[in-house]
C-alpha cells in the first residue's frame, strides 16, 4: 500500500495530540512494562479565579517529567515558582520516584533550576536559533543516578 501525501495542518490540535500521547504511551509501556503513568498539576489563583502560576507534568517508570511550569510575569519573584516546584517534587517523592527532569530554554528558568539543586544533562544549542534548550536533573532518591 503506497500511502497518501501528507498534508501539514497548523493550529492548537487537542484531539490529534492526546491521541497521539495515548499511543506512545501504550507502546512505551509494552516496551518497557511500566505502566503507571499518571498526570498531575497545580495552580495559584486568585479570588477571581484567574490563574497567576501553574505545574503540569507526569510520573512514569520511577521518573518525575514536569511539562510546564509557569508563573505571570507580574508575581515572579515573590515564592510560587519555588512553591510549585516543590510541590511536585513531594508529589514525585510520594510516588517513589528516583529523579525529575525538566527542560527550560536559556531564556527561561536555568538558573531557577541550578539554585534547586537540578543539574544541567543536555545543551541544544539554536534552539531555537540565537538561544538554546537544556535539559536539567534532579535526584530524588539516594539511589538514584543523574
Amino acid at each position: 500500500m503506497i500511502p497518501a501525501p501528507i498534508q501539514i495542518s497548523v493550529g492548537d490540535a487537542p484531539e490529534i495530540e492526546s491521541y497521539l500521547a495515548r499511543r506512545i504511551y501504550e507502546f512505551n509501556a509494552e516496551a518497557t512494562g511500566y505502566s503507571d503513568g499518571e498526570h498531575f498539576w497545580a495552580r495559584q489563583r486568585d479570588d477571581s479565579g484567574v490563574i497567576h502560576a501553574g505545574v503540569f507534568g507526569y510520573t512514569w517508570g520511577g521518573c518525575c517529567y514536569i511539562t510546564y511550569l509557569w508563573v505571570d510575569a507580574n508575581d515572579r519573584g515573590h515564592g510560587f515558582g519555588t512553591a510549585l516546584l516543590e510541590a511536585a517534587e513531594n508529589h514525585a517523592k510520594a510516588k517513589d520516584c528516583a529523579v525529575i527532569i525538566v527542560a527550560t530554554h536559556s531564556f527561561q528558568a536555568p538558573q531557577f533550576y541550578r539554585h534547586r539543586g537540578y543539574r544541567r544533562k543536555a545543551y541544544v544549542p539554536n534552539h531555537p536559533v540565537g538561544h538554546a534548550s537544556m535539559v536539567f536533573a534532579k535526584r530524588l532518591r539516594d539511589d538514584a543516578t543523574t
